[in-house]
């Protein structure tokens, strides 16, 4: 890849010691080296810092350590400011990607022209390890999403990961993650769609996704209610649209993760 098609990495942390070693080296050991992971730490603790600190002598790794805790929509709407690149990627600070994970949807945006791609991931839970991915897939544990979503089907199936999206980073850089408790992810693709049309997937399993049991977002219940909050005051829906919206959202959760 050309220094014009260099990808930029977003990485807001907060306190994710545990996770965040794996993490980040899943990024250094990506085949396609031409990356820049900007890490933006949200006042974590000291073990936290301890670990990215391991971190400094990387020359393509920018940290920006936060004073006060401002959430992880500040963190990705921070660093948003500070990337250059012609592409922008996504990765939460527990989450693992595969080797070929950034050359191998890279190659397929550039092919097919595309704007933003999300692939195929696995979830696993909190107390498992990288030893489990080929037990998932051998089990058919795979979470596949549509083909492409457009807004529509979108706020009816919200399988895109962030974890595994890649946008282009002029469209990447016009819009801004919401700043609510939780879910703040989820208006910025629904922004993103509205402008461009279509996501489109690669049909590959590129990252792992950590089910954590301390998570914000393993509260269900907690995801609906700001689903329901954001489609009301950011998206406009009806509350007949809002409540559909819902109820398929909650549907395909229980199809993707079961009762986990």
């Amino acid at each position: 890849m050309s220094k014009e098609e260099s990808i930029d990495i977003i990485l807001p942390n907060y306190n994710s010691s545990q996770y965040l070693e794996q993490t980040i080296n899943s990024v250094i050991c990506q085949s396609l080296q031409n990356w820049k992971l900007i890490i933006v730490d949200d006042c974590s603790d000291e073990k936290t810092k301890k670990i990215l600190n391991q971190y400094s002598h990387y020359k393509n790794i920018q940290m920006v350590f936060l004073d006060k805790n401002k959430g992880a929509a500040f963190c990705r709407n921070l660093a948003l400011e500070l990337s250059k690149s012609e592409y922008v990627a996504f990765l939460d600070s527990d989450d693992l990607w595969t080797e070929d994970k950034l050359k191998k949807q890279l190659n397929f945006m550039k092919k097919n022209n595309y704007d933003f791609t999300y692939t195929n991931y696995t979830p696993f839970l909190y107390a498992e390890t990288l030893a489990n991915m080929d037990k998932s897939n051998s089990n058919d544990n795979i979470i596949k999403p549509k083909k492409k979503y457009d807004f529509e089907s979108f706020i009816k199936d919200t399988s895109i990961a962030t974890s595994t999206m890649i946008i282009r980073g002029d469209l990447a850089r016009k819009y801004k993650f919401t700043n609510t408790k939780i879910c703040e992810d989820y208006f910025y693709k629904c922004s993103i769609l509205k402008k461009i049309g279509y996501a489109y997937c690669f049909d590959e399993n590129l990252m792992l996704y950590r089910i954590r049991r301390d998570s914000l977002q393993a509260n269900k219940f907690r995801n609906l209610y700001w689903i329901w909050k954001i489609n009301k005051g950011f998206n406009k829906l009806s509350f007949f649209n809002n409540l559909k919206s819902l109820i398929s959202i909650s549907l395909k959760s229980l199809k993707k993760y079961g009762f986990k």
